[in-house]
């Protein structure tokens, strides 16, 4: 009999329970924190600029080939994507929920490469992300002027530059998105009259701009092979890509056989802008940048939380005069309040249901023995959710205070059964215990089996649905078994140490 080892052996039993016990609370520092478990479905986003064309040639230059070739991928659900007159595609692609997002971003990006020599130049050199999206979003900041000293403009682009990178490389935080985000372009407003009466076109323009604004190697003096060899050698150095307005301002655009010049600055207006003024964001009146952060999938979101705000701390010490920011949401102080109520709950549960066991059995020995049962089996629990990769959520923790009515049931069982032998038959306590296992370790295993069979389906439901109750399933067996292991090992040789 099983019980009878743990009955002569009551260091062995005490063992197991400390090393149950010690592995769910190294779990339990460890597991990721979340309000919901994780049951939506991978996505990668792609985004791809062709600048200067409309929602329709994207249509046709980009998001169809780019389509023909993504669709298919392995483990695709669906994709969905937009084309805007601002030469912006953005290509969503959904896939099965479980899979690793790293191997569909892998496959996502290899089909991406199969479409790179059908799309234009322009849009290759721009460049095709390819990146992860999580659609949890854990925080929203906004980037604001008190004194309204600083324009959206240079708000946008201090936080692009100097803030995101900072956030984004955070353990737990996958991505950082600004809404709206402009960027400095040099903008140049052509004079169609003086563009007609001097015999040009727009594209005359571009095609100047495109030649003069370059980088180039243009090599050294001195350098091999040479037919003389040269005791000093100089590496020359051009004037590289366009720096200010007035460079820009400078462009020749024409010349003639007298020397005469047509500058950029003669048939247009230069100016230092947005490259897009389509998304304006406001913040009590002012302008602001908001940026939205995103949890990375498995990541506890209470302790990247916490590395957020103090890394905005941080940064708050170097921003510029007249820049603050103010974080105007922050979806931990849910999940955080939610695990809290749920905790209380459960210590609640707890003692009420020692009391209960109390009342009715009138002996704080034997009271002591479900008492030892419960913590064990309900912090045994977090080791297993751990190694299987799920998280503590509202449906877990939930499942936990389901669990503690019938995990205290085998103690129970346990200790009422020992308590009557001897009362009846005036056995010691360990005599008395062992009689009392052989009576009812068959019980104890037919209903754990029980309730196995009726909470092991739920963990194999499809879909979706699946995906929200798999854990409140997985918990509520985890628990059920830990108990009847206490109840074979620990409350036995509790009982005949301790009645």
């Amino acid at each position: 009999m099983i019980a009878r080892l743990f009955i002569n052996r009551p260091r062995l039993a005490a063992v197991l329970s400390i090393v149950i016990t010690i592995a769910g609370l190294i779990a339990m520092q460890k597991i990721p924190v979340a309000q919901y478990p994780r049951i939506t479905p991978p996505e990668i986003q792609v985004t791809a600029i062709y600048p200067g064309a409309s929602a329709q040639v994207l249509a046709n230059t980009v998001a169809a080939p780019l389509e023909k070739e993504v669709n298919g991928v392995e483990n695709m659900l669906y994709m969905s994507s937009t084309c805007s007159n601002s030469g912006l595609y953005k290509l969503s692609v959904t896939f099965a929920v479980g899979t690793d997002p790293d191997i569909d971003q892998v496959n996502l990006q290899n089909r991406i490469q199969l479409a790179v020599p059908k799309l234009p130049a322009e849009v290759v050199a721009q460049g095709i992300q390819v990146r992860k999206r999580s659609s949890d979003m854990m925080a929203v900041v906004a980037f604001y002027s008190p004194d309204k000293s600083r324009n959206m403009l240079f708000l946008s682009n201090y936080v692009s530059n100097e803030v995101k990178d900072s956030l984004v490389r955070l353990k737990g935080v996958s991505d950082a998105f600004i809404f709206g985000e402009k960027e400095y372009a040099v903008r140049v407003w052509m004079n169609p009259d003086r563009l007609t009466a001097l015999g040009m076109t727009a594209a005359d323009i571009i095609t100047a701009i495109r030649n003069q604004n370059i980088q180039a190697a243009v090599g050294a003096v001195g350098q091999e092979p040479l037919k003389h060899k040269k005791e000093v050698q100089y590496t020359l150095r051009a004037k590289g890509r366009l720096t200010t307005i007035r460079d820009f301002k400078n462009i020749i655009i024409r010349t003639n056989k007298q020397g005469g010049l047509v500058r950029l600055s003669d048939v247009a207006r230069v100016e230092l802008a947005a490259r897009s003024y389509g998304h304006t964001d406001m913040l009590n009146g002012r302008q602001a940048a908001v940026m939205a952060l995103y949890r990375a999938t498995g990541a506890n979101a209470m302790d990247t939380m916490k590395e957020v705000k103090a890394e905005l701390v941080r940064l708050q010490r170097n921003m510029p005069p007249g820049v603050k920011y103010k974080m105007i949401l922050d979806t931990t102080r849910y999940v955080s309040a939610a695990i809290n109520e749920i905790i209380k709950t459960l210590g609640l549960t707890s003692l009420l249901v020692i009391l209960v066991v109390f009342i009715f059995l009138q002996d704080w020995r034997a009271t002591l023995v479900p008492a030892v049962a419960i913590p064990v089996s309900l912090i045994g629990t977090f080791a297993v959710l751990l190694v299987l990769g799920y998280s503590a959520n509202t449906i877990s923790l939930f499942a936990l205070i389901m669990a503690i009515g019938l995990v205290v049931d085998d103690a129970i069982v346990v200790v009422e059964n020992v308590h009557r032998v001897m009362n009846e038959e005036g056995l010691a306590p360990k005599e008395a215990s062992i009689r009392a296992m052989k009576q009812v370790t068959g019980p104890i295993i037919a209903t754990t089996l029980v309730l196995l069979a009726v909470f092991v389906p739920v963990g194999f439901m499809p879909g979706i649905t699946g995906q929200l109750y798999r854990q409140f399933a997985v918990t509520i067996c985890t628990s059920v078994l830990i108990s009847s292991i206490c109840a074979l090992s620990l409350s036995p040789a509790m009982c005949a140490t301790v009645l």
